[in-house]
């Protein structure tokens, strides 16, 4: 029983830490622009430049 009255409150903290993190991380614009990392991927920016160069 006493065990319960650590595991708890460190529960609760840890979960409240974790609000907290995801409530910074919205603020700061993490989960802003989902599409954009994952289109950014496919775009072969380095391909365009040595046809560029080999012209």
């Amino acid at each position: 029983m006493t065990g319960l009255s650590f595991l708890i409150p460190i529960a609760l903290g840890m979960g409240l830490l974790g609000l907290a993190a995801f409530l910074w991380s919205m603020r700061n614009g993490q989960y802003d622009d989902l599409d954009g990392a994952a289109n950014r991927i496919l775009i072969d920016d380095e391909k365009d430049d040595w046809r560029e160069d080999g012209e």
